[in-house]
């Protein structure tokens, strides 16, 4: 009895220590990899210590605009673009990413590659904006944008400012143009 006792404690302890390695890829509402909402700009060298990263200082710092850090793959790939909330502040959070790999998946597989059907049958649509030259489209329970170029809407919505852009407009098969976490949602 103590025999089986002790293997059964010896079993639990072993499946109990075998953690499930983080995806580095995988796309959470607080989380993107190992880089989540918390991350200060500081501590971006060793998560993506096996990757490039390259930060661009701008020239005026006191009008608050901000510097943005790329992330490249060791090749040359560019995987991402990191917004750190305060520019030139080692101790500051990233406030937004934009997702340029399609390696980068959510838990319901959308990716840069994703169309409009794929995001509006995985999500709820919290809102769309009409902009200029894209529609916005804003996904709360991921705190995500994701942009759509509006020649990929029917032509009678590309230019005309005045109409309210609605779900139903949106072709299925419209692409993705950029895709964004903005932790700043929350």
């Amino acid at each position: 009895m103590y025999r089986s006792f002790l293997s059964l404690i010896i079993l639990i302890l072993l499946f109990s220590s075998c953690e499930k390695e983080q995806n580095p890829f995988e796309i959470g509402k607080q989380h993107i990899g190992l880089l989540t909402d918390s991350t200060q700009v500081k501590d971006l060298k060793s998560i993506f210590a096996k990757d490039s990263l390259v930060t661009f200082t701008s020239g005026d710092e006191f009008a608050g605009s901000k510097n943005n850090i790329e992330l490249f793959e060791k090749g040359g790939a560019k995987l991402l673009v990191l917004t750190p909330k305060q520019a030139l502040d080692s101790t500051s959070v990233i406030e937004s990413i934009q997702i340029i790999d399609p390696r980068y998946k959510t838990n319901k597989n959308i990716s840069t590659l994703s169309t409009f059907k794929d995001i509006s049958s995985a999500y709820k649509i919290s809102k769309i904006n009409s902009l200029i030259n894209s529609v916005h489209i804003i996904v709360n329970e991921l705190n995500a944008s994701f942009v759509i170029d509006k020649k990929e809407l029917p032509a009678n919505l590309r230019f005309n400012m005045d109409v309210k852009i609605e779900a139903m407009h949106i072709p299925d098969n419209a692409k993705i143009k950029y895709f964004f976490l903005n932790w700043t949602m929350h």
